[in-house]
């Protein structure tokens, strides 16, 4: 036990230094504008650069930074999932989001939205072989792929003849596309434009379809803050920061001068559009692959830094816990062992994702407010510790009823036979066991990456998305292997 105590404290100690390093760095001269987006696999909208991979850019980053210039504070990106970002947004880890939200009543019923800051349509990406997928109708009869909870997907579920497949990353559409799995790709022209009109594979035809309005989302009763970078988006619509913007990245549209009223040329060239072709271009020969792995390096080694660190301390927590509800349904009062036992049943009776998100998302509503790498940590060592529990309540009943015997007739007390005697034949019984465990751990451990910690899965998942490069990032990324061991 004391071994244990000993790894606890080291592993809170890992906890301290991983949490102040996620902490923000207060800044006493400029306030911070907090906001989040999913940049992972999110281009142009905020992305990694792909000639620099810890480069963050993107036109929704510009026009966050224009507008907390604006404000006189400091920008500061939190990266969430797409499916974190509204309840985290509710929880208060951010104050808005900027991330192609479309203004739908259904997103209106849940947050507070600015003016619109971008308008678009739906574009037609298809092969560059095929012919006659041109129009809306031309897509009757076909298998047809889009971003789930979108325009695009709307209107393609609404037609009935449209085989239609939604997809969380843009990527894997395309990759689909690619494959041959999709006859066409309905999404936004953003969208389109950068991941359709640079490939060599794909081409975008067509006229735009349908109208869709960008907007900052704020938590509902967040007035305040809304009207404040409302007041700060009007000034740059109305100065030409915004138009600016838009044209440095190819994204200023007929649509838009429509909808801001401004049909001014500013003659600004598109050259962050520009530089993105010729860095995806120029990302052809085994030289530049070699070149490129060798700069993923950093992000991989953190990655895998974060998933090792989150893997051991719930490991250690789960172990601690679960010799404890072991020995407690073992040798306890009935009480305890009941109540030990219901807890085992419920953890394991319930999805660890479940769990992850409750304890991130929901506790905070009880008042228990705890960063994503504890609460990776206390989420996993809770859940694996019922399954030690169990594990080590096996380990304890292998251990022969003459051994307790034999200890009492030495004149042990019952703590002493247990700590001196049942508890280390068991624990040797069990160890095989407990290793096979922590290798499922370190692959559970992916699942953190829902509550914004990038470790080794989330890093593929953004390496491999900007670069269409799934076999070599995916090698580069893969988590150490264990043999796992026979319990005989």
């Amino acid at each position: 036990m004391r071994a244990i105590l000993h790894l606890l404290m080291g592993c809170f100690s890992v906890l301290a230094v991983a949490t102040a390093d996620a902490a923000p760095v207060a800044s006493e001269a400029m306030p911070e504008m907090v906001w989040a987006s999913d940049g992972q696999a999110n281009v142009p909208y905020v992305f990694h650069d792909p000639a620099d991979s810890t480069r963050v850019e993107g036109f929704e980053y510009d026009i966050a930074a224009a507008i907390a210039q604006r404000l006189h504070e400091r920008p500061r990106l939190v990266q969430n999932d797409w499916d974190g970002l509204i309840p985290g947004l509710k929880r208060g880890l951010y104050q808005m989001v900027l991330d192609g939200i479309e203004m739908t009543p259904e997103h209106r019923a849940a947050v507070l939205f600015s003016r619109p800051y971008y308008v678009t349509g739906e574009r037609i990406v298809v092969r560059r072989d095929r012919q006659g997928l041109d129009s809306f109708e031309a897509l009757r009869g076909h298998t047809v792929g889009t971003i789930k909870d979108t325009l695009a997907e709307r209107m393609l579920t609404g037609e009935p003849t449209i085989s239609t497949r939604a997809y969380e990353e843009e990527s894997n559409a395309f990759s689909d596309l690619r494959n041959g799995r999709l006859d066409a790709i309905l999404l936004d022209e953003p969208i389109a434009l950068y991941y359709g009109a640079v490939s060599p594979e794909f081409r975008v035809v067509g006229e735009s379809i349908g109208r869709t309005q960008y907007g900052i989302a704020f938590e509902a009763a967040n007035h305040v803050e809304r009207d404040r970078v409302d007041a700060a988006l009007g000034e740059i619509i109305a100065d030409g920061t915004l138009h600016r913007i838009l044209a440095r990245w190819n994204l200023w549209t007929p649509m838009m001068a429509d909808a801001l009223g401004d049909h001014t040329d500013i003659h600004v060239p598109p050259d962050a559009w520009e530089r993105y072709r010729t860095s995806i271009g120029a990302l052809n020969g085994w030289g530049a692959h070699l070149r490129r792995y060798i700069g993923f390096l950093p992000l991989v080694l953190h990655g895998a830094w974060l998933t090792l660190a989150v893997s051991a301390c719930a490991m250690i927590l789960a172990v601690a816990l679960g010799i404890v509800l072991a020995l407690s349904r073992r040798y306890g009062p009935r009480p305890l062992a009941f109540l030990c036992g219901l807890y085992v049943e419920i953890v394991r009776g319930t999805p660890l994702l479940i769990q992850i998100l409750f304890i991130f998302y929901g506790l905070p509503s009880l008042g228990v407010t705890l960063s994503p790498f504890l609460a990776g940590v206390l989420a996993l060592g809770l859940n694996y510790a019922a399954y030690e529990a169990e594990n080590y309540r096996a380990g304890l009943q292998s251990v022969s009823r003459g051994q307790m015997e034999a200890a009492i007739a030495l004149n042990m007390t019952h703590a002493q036979a247990l700590r001196l005697v049942i508890v280390p034949q068991a624990f040797r019984t069990v160890v095989p066991v407990m290793t096979n465990d922590f290798i499922s751990l370190l692959k559970d451990s992916s699942l953190v990456s829902v509550i914004t910690l990038t470790e080794l899965s989330q890093t593929y998942v953004r390496l491999s998305s900007t670069y269409y490069d799934y076999v070599g990032t995916g090698l580069m990324s893969k988590r150490p292997e264990m043999t796992r061991c026979d319990p005989a």
